[in-house]
């Protein structure tokens, strides 16, 4: 296995989706599709395979690459796709006349509803494709159930009814059909069903649901239970439909799909090509920004270079950023809503994912730039005058308004860095008041740096909103710090980031790097905290059972506590043991103390 192979098996996503082997002249030998990515593509290397094929085909990979997908379903129709596009060596032949089948509505008057695998463009609807027959013939026989529609093939023009050309057939005889070809159904009225019928197949599962759980309970009171059965495992198949897929839509007609994401550094541009409805190819391209370049430079230069290497001449351009036609008759679509929409979030997923692998790969490589990217973003996303090496998170912990405790917790370069965690016992405040008991722990916190000498933190995170924040700058402002420690608070409810004397907070993307590790260091001060917090109040109530004892005082308790560390061990020392700690005579009170029977 190559060191790329081996680098890349570590930065996997654990997602849906599809995996391409390349051998050593860049030529794609295997395309297979995987419900997590890491896990299948990992178990090709991590043995030696019965099958001598799968044995020669590892041996021959020389670079991965994958995309991702919402369902597996997406990642069978793609891997499908690309199998008959490419047809490599080491995987089965797929043939182009064995492709999935389709629910058509007919472009005709009185709409026929039916399978088929061939899409014509003729104006009529197509909903799927169906990777599982027996999941569309289940919608078929639904709306045939359901609803009373025609199966012949007539032209049921209006003159033709009107001139009495045809006559019913069994389906009608039998209440399958209403007779639309003699005039005994209006238009307007079998509209409505095609109209409910369109809403069904684009994924409104919830109403066919309902209507087959009503026919299942009918079926049983009529002692059908067979066919109550049988209703039951369609709803079962139901409830885990998706009736539409982003790898392959009839209305959608060679197009490219193009996104960017972005650090401070890099941009990652990722590319899809659209031909017949499906994607046939797909490519992340990494760009090292120069001179800050916007998305809306770096796009065009991208989508020429995607161009000219597939030979791709698409009319529409579907993509997330403002940019200009630069091609004569092209049209640029920014889409809203619907299945472009979905296509370009397929892109931009992609484009994230090549963009997180990349940064694993650097922190595995390069740690050292790995973090000065991380700096520079979080000194970028907060706003700050330099980069937050050292970083200090204070939260407060009481319960019922006793034993408040504190906990300040330090990260150096995005780290924990655990040995400079710090517990306070809070000495000035009575009851439960957390603002001035922020307002203390800062000032003992910075004033003993200050005395000590010590490094002070470039940024101070409050767990808390608006109120922790002033009582930490009371301090910070009696200290003389303003303007040499930035200062921040985060609310619990909406991630919020407040800033001292600007009551408007800021919001910064859920998915940045930046909250993450804010995030990691309030659960961190959380924790650190509450365990503090517990040992306390547990010590607390060890000692003063300790002190009931005549004779025994809260030094005594202590010293015990500390040596024995619970009540369980001092109960389980002999007499000779705890004198060691406390002397001869109380020794013998205490041990005599746990000889009684304890109510």
């Amino acid at each position: 296995m190559s060191a790329d192979v081996r680098e890349k098996l570590k930065t996997l996503p654990n997602s849906p989706g599809i995996y391409q082997y390349y051998d050593k002249n860049g030529t794609i030998i295997y395309v297979g599709k995987a419900k997590d990515l890491k896990k299948r593509v990992s178990s090709y290397f991590v043995k030696a395979h019965d099958n001598a094929k799968t044995n020669i085909l590892v041996s021959k990979i020389a670079d991965i690459k994958y995309m991702v997908v919402d369902t597996e379903l997406d990642a069978l129709l793609l891997e499908n796709n690309l199998i008959k596009k490419y047809q490599p060596r080491y995987n089965i032949l797929l043939k182009d006349d064995k492709t999935y089948p389709w629910i058509c509505i007919k472009n005709e008057e009185f709409p026929r509803v039916f399978s088929t695998r061939r899409v014509i463009k003729d104006g009529s609807k197509y909903f799927g494709p169906y990777a599982s027959g027996r999941m569309m013939h289940t919608l078929l026989d639904l709306i045939k159930e359901v609803y009373p529609l025609r199966t012949c093939n007539l032209n049921l023009a209006p003159k033709h009814i009107e001139q009495k050309k045809y006559k019913v057939c069994l389906e009608y005889h039998i209440g399958n059909c209403m007779g639309p070809c003699i005039g005994a159904q209006q238009e307007s009225e079998y509209g409505v069903y095609i109209d409910e019928i369109r809403n069904i197949l684009k994924g409104n599962v919830n109403a066919v649901i309902a209507e087959l759980r009503q026919m299942m309970k009918k079926r049983a009171e009529e002692m059908k239970f067979e066919e109550a059965q049988d209703i039951k495992e369609r709803i079962d198949m139901l409830d885990n439909y998706h009736s539409k897929s982003a790898i392959v839509s009839p209305t959608i007609h060679n197009v490219d799909v193009i996104s960017l994401v972005e650090d401070e550094k890099e941009a990652y541009v990722n590319y899809l090509k659209i031909s017949n409805g499906a994607i046939i190819q797909g490519h992340t391209m990494e760009v090292k920004k120069k001179l800050d370049e916007k998305p809306e430079e770096i796009i065009p230069l991208v989508l020429v270079e995607m161009r000219e290497r597939y030979g791709e001449e698409a009319k529409e351009i579907i993509t997330d950023t403002n940019i200009e036609a630069i091609f004569e008759n092209l049209v640029i679509t920014n889409p809203q809503r619907g299945e472009k929409k979905t296509l370009l979030e397929l892109s931009q997923r992609n484009a994230k994912f090549y963009m997180l692998e990349k940064h694993k790969q650097e922190k595995l490589v390069n740690p050292e730039r790995h973090t000065e990217r991380i700096m520079e973003t979080m000194k970028k996303d907060l706003r700050l005058k330099e980069w937050p090496v050292h970083i200090e998170c204070f939260d407060n912990s009481n319960f019922q308004g006793t034993n408040a405790v504190a906990a300040c917790v330090v990260f150096k370069n995005g780290k924990p860095a655990k040995k400079d965690y710090r517990h306070f016992n809070i000495k000035t405040v009575e009851g439960p008041n957390d603002f001035a008991s922020m307002e203390e722990i800062i000032y003992r916190r910075y004033k003993r740096l200050l005395d000590e000498g010590e490094s002070l933190p470039q940024l101070v995170v409050i767990d808390g909103g608006k109120g922790q924040l002033s009582a930490a700058l009371k301090s910070i402002d009696e200290l003389g710090l303003r303007g040499k420690i930035s200062l921040i608070g985060i609310a619990k409810k909406l991630e919020e980031i407040f800033y001292p004397g600007d009551s408007v907070p800021i919001y910064i993307d859920k998915r940045s790097e930046t909250l993450k590790i804010i995030q990691h260091m309030r659960n961190e001060a959380h924790r650190f905290g509450i365990t503090h917090h517990r040992n306390k109040r547990s010590k607390n109530a060890l000692g003063t059972e300790l002190t009931q004892i005549d004779g025994v005082g809260e030094k005594t308790a202590q010293d015990l506590l500390s040596h024995f560390k619970s009540i369980k061990r001092l109960k389980e020392a002999t007499e000779e043991e705890i004198a060691v700690v406390v002397g001869p005579s109380k020794a013998k009170l205490v041990a005599d103390y746990f000889k009684q029977p304890q109510s």
